[in-house]
């Protein structure tokens, strides 16, 4: 496996690729195609990539955009015919990569170079000889090649130049055979009949005259013509050997120059010197000269045979040699790492002396620390058990003041004297007193359930209609929250179960109104009852599902435990859910949950239809039960997920923004502050940050609190965006602890009021967030002389007023700047920038573009010599008239007087 990967690591990429387009593959390409790779060998590195396009456009085409996107080095073309493959080579060369042509040219100058003989000139010297060997007279047959082909096209007119100074000698015909042997005999044939007399046929290369001499053979007038031929190729049936035995009266040499075209190559690529035109000579081969042809070409190929031997035998030295230092690489690699091996078990050796040692010692000290745990442990659960024992008690004395507060507020509320603030308030503080007694019932039920004392109290009902009966206190709150709100049952089933009704009673209050707390508005919210099996016995189902909020799958295993909270966004006591799982255990049932979030939250109740144990008699409904109840019901109204649509808001006062989840809160914050401000609401971080990019308040109140978005996220996000970067936001919070006071005002709170607070301190606080604000005003009222570095405001408010003065600045003097420009510009709409620029300066952007205007017209009436017509355009005024009432009404003369006091 190290001898593979040594041996894959040795080998080296290429550096150069050459992509070779050859347009057919007969013998004579097939030979250069020898020639092209033999030459390579001579250069190390040099990769040869071959395609044939087999006389096809389309497929040669292909092969270039091919070899183009390869990204190959340098490109060699033989092209098919030159119109077609013009494009291509162009877009080649246009691509940086050299193209070099050869044999054939294109129909253009943008290639790198070319290789090949003058077809024009081999045409002269074919008809000078044709000439002479029929002595000035006589008649010709000339097969072409490929006529868009460039050797066909130059051949014919150089024949034709040629013979043109002999008037005797007359082409009878001419056809294109497309350099095919079997097109040529066809072709010819067709000659034959229309033609009686041919003295001599002329075929652009030697397989189209080999087939002419077939076709003249078959009809016995072979001996009557001469066939002449190009390529003079060596080997049996080619252009050497036909006319050795006589098949053709001669041939000339058409050289295929692949070695030379490999040398042009690397000249290129290496950035030497080249010739842009290569021309190969020709020559004429006849039965004098080719026999010798034939011996040279034999004598060539067999050197031609040693050479690849010899390559052959070098490339398995080669081999052998790579495969030998692989292996002396991977003795040397072996030896290294049984050296070192045999280091570190020695080293280990010593280590693991000394670590015994140590753990003897390090064992001693941890048992002396589990001793100091559990002497720790124990004390810690005797306070803990203390701390428990003292916080029941505290929540039974907090039972006695609650119910004299709640029995006066009923009787107060039952009054006809109270007015209509009168009877908020007192309905505000009823509300919050069974919230806050049904959360003092539940610590006790949950405290009594850990010390055992809990007890079923068993009788025999039918579940579902008391589902009907316990799920009805809910019904109101649906209808005011628009949820639709449904309980169904399995049909043709008795539900008549053994069970302690008052503790499913309060099951089925806590699961609802935590679904009705966190269900928006619309949504949906249903209990199946179903009948199961559970271990072998007949049992219950329950499933309350609704389409709330949900809550993040690391949670939900968690959801269950004693006063375990998600996060900062979801308030609560934490108490609830353990207390709905611990009385499901009492009735040897189990609980789970399937939520996503987002989406809902599907909690499942499975208990035995039967409870074992004596039925009680008193089954008579306690004021506690009535309190959890109610309690229930008031907890899911007070914390809503739905935003309150602002009505329309006077301009003569300003606009607060209260954000909070609780609707009581709202309502109270509401009730306070309506007769100064206009109050605008919001139930959560993410509504309330819509609201203020809105409607731009004057101040904001931010709860901490908050589900989607908690009130941190949003303060920081209010202080980022430019249109409210401006807004003082006070943070209520019912933690005291300077941690978080710290942390608020570090996401840009302007200040903090701790709840419980007094209606007093928050119109006192708020209206002063508001006068700072009012002295800031009055700071950037002239934003061209305010000095930004040195004022305490926000790097967003800073980087706004710069923005904001350059670009009144530089359009200055543009009388159709608008606000929706400057907006625009800014980033802001028409609103946004108008109440951004008034919060901030107490003018409106169209009047700071006009104080502007007016001081640096004031500026030009005192420092230069123009006129007031000549300062009123400069300065952006449509017309003087409107000018100059403009600059009466801000400096309280005309801009006449201040010429005539000038002079």
């Amino acid at each position: 496996m190290l001898n593979c990967l040594l041996t894959a690591c040795d080998r080296e990429e290429p550096r150069y690729v050459i992509g070779v387009s050859q347009c057919s593959d007969d013998e004579w390409r097939t030979q250069m195609n020898k020639e092209i790779r033999r030459e390579a060998l001579f250069y190390p590195g040099v990769e040869i990539r071959i395609r044939s396009a087999r006389d096809d456009n389309r497929q040669q085409i292909a092969d270039i955009e091919s070899f183009i996107r390869q990204e190959v080095d340098l490109i060699v073309v033989a092209p098919n015919e030159a119109d077609a493959i013009t494009p291509v080579v162009e877009k080649a060369y246009d691509k940086g990569i050299p193209v070099v042509l050869v044999d054939r040219k294109i129909d253009s100058e943008r290639y790198t170079a070319y290789i090949g003989a003058d077809n024009y000139e081999m045409g002269r010297q074919i008809g000078t000889y044709i000439a002479s060997r029929l002595r000035g007279e006589g008649n010709i047959v000339e097969l072409t090649g490929l006529k868009g082909s460039t050797p066909a096209r130059d051949r014919h007119h150089g024949l034709i130049d040629a013979l043109s100074d002999f008037p005797d000698i007359h082409i009878v015909a001419t056809a294109d055979a497309g350099w095919l042997k079997q097109s040529a005999e066809t072709a010819f044939d067709s000659i034959l009949v229309k033609q009686p007399q041919i003295n001599l046929v002329f075929a652009h290369n030697d397989p189209m005259a080999s087939g002419a001499c077939e076709a003249a053979r078959g009809r016995g007038r072979d001996k009557d013509m001469l066939f002449v031929g190009v390529d003079a190729l060596s080997g049996e049936g080619l252009g050497v050997e036909s006319v050795a035995d006589g098949t053709l009266d001669a041939t000339f040499i058409y050289p295929t120059g692949g070695d030379r075209v490999v040398q042009v190559a690397m000249d290129i690529l290496e950035k030497r010197s080249f010739p842009r035109e290569t021309l190969l000579s020709t020559a004429l081969v006849n039965r004098q000269n080719a026999r010798i042809m034939q011996m040279q070409t034999l004598h060539i190929s067999t050197l031609d045979a040693k050479i690849e031997k010899l390559n052959g035998q070098l490339d398995a030295f080669l081999s052998r040699y790579s495969a030998q230092r692989m292996f002396l690489y991977a003795c040397i690699v072996i030896i290294a790492l049984v050296g070192a091996l045999l280091f570190f078990v020695v080293r280990a050796f010593w280590t693991k002396n000394r670590l015994n040692t140590e753990l003897s010692r390090q064992k001693q000290q941890l048992e002396e620390q589990r001793d100091q745990l559990i002497t720790l442990s124990r004390q810690l659960e005797d306070a803990t058990h203390a701390k428990l024992s003292f916080f029941t008690n505290v929540s039974h004395d907090f039972r006695t003041p609650l119910t004299l507060i709640a029995d006066p507020v009923d009787q107060l509320l039952q009054s006809h004297h109270l007015n209509e603030h009168e009877r908020f308030l007192l309905n505000i503080v009823h509300k919050n007193v069974a919230v806050l007694l049904r959360l003092v019932n539940q610590i006790l039920d949950f405290r009594k359930f850990e010390d055992g004392k809990l007890q079923l109290r068993l009788s025999q009902f039918d579940l579902h209609a008391s589902l009907l009966e316990w799920a009805d206190a809910f019904r109101t709150l649906s209808f005011r929250k628009h949820i639709h709100f449904q309980i169904d049952a399995d049909a043709d089933t008795d539900f008549t179960v053994t069970a302690d009704a008052e503790k499913l009673e309060r099951i089925v209050y806590n699961l609802l109104s935590n679904s009705f707390k966190f269900t928006p508005e619309n949504g949906q919210i249903s209990m199946h009852l179903s009948s199961c099996t559970k271990n072998g016995e007949p049992a219950v189902r329950l499933q309350v599902t609704d389409t709330g909020v949900g809550m993040p799958a690391e949670h939900v295993r968690h959801i269950f435990d004693s006063f375990y909270q998600i996060d900062v966004h979801h308030a609560g006591s934490g108490i609830g859910l353990a207390l709905v799982k611990s009385f499901v255990e009492m009735h040897h049932g189990t609980i789970s949950v399937d939520t996503t979030e987002g989406q809902g939250t599907c909690f499942t109740i499975e208990i035995p239809a039967c409870q074992s144990g004596t039925l009680d008699p008193d089954t008579t409904r306690s004021a506690v039960l009535t309190n959890l109840k109610e309690g229930a019901v008031l907890a899911a109204d007070q914390e809503t997920l739905q935003a309150v649509a602002p009505e329309s808001t006077p301009d003569d006062k300003e606009t607060i923004l209260v954000i909070d989840d609780n609707l009581d809160i709202r309502d109270y914050v509401r009730s306070v502050l309506q007769d100064e401000y206009n109050v605008i609401e919001a139930a959560n971080g993410q509504e309330g940050l819509q609201q203020a990019m809105k409607y731009v308040p004057d101040a904001i109140i931010c709860d901490v609190m908050m589900p989607v978005m908690d009130g941190m996220e949003c303060c920081r996000r209010l202080k980022s965006e430019v249109q409210t970067s401006h807004i003082p936001v006070m943070m209520l919070t019912a933690y005291a602890v300077d941690e978080q006071k710290i942390k608020g005002y570090e996401c840009g709170a302007d200040s903090y009021i701790s709840k419980p607070f007094s209606a007093r301190l928050l119109t006192v606080r708020l209206r002063n967030l508001i006068e700072n604000r009012r002295r800031l005003q009055s700071l950037f009222a002239d934003i061209s002389n305010v000095s930004l570095q040195k004022t305490p405001v926000a790097e967003v408010d800073k980087g706004f007023l710069e923005k904001l003065h350059r670009l009144i600045e530089e359009r200055l003097s543009d009388p159709d700047l608008s606000v929706e420009e400057l907006g625009e510009q800014i980033g802001l709409s028409r609103v946004q920038l108008y109440r951004k620029t008034k919060a901030l300066c107490g003018y409106s952007p169209n009047e700071l573009l006009r104080i502007a205007r007016l001081k640096k017209a004031a500026s030009l009436l005192a420092s230069t010599e123009k006129t007031i017509s000549e300062i009123t355009y400069e300065v952006g005024f449509s017309s003087p008239s409107y000018f100059t009432k403009c600059y009466k009404e801000y400096f309280g003369e005309n801009p006449t007087a201040v010429l005539k006091r000038k002079k």
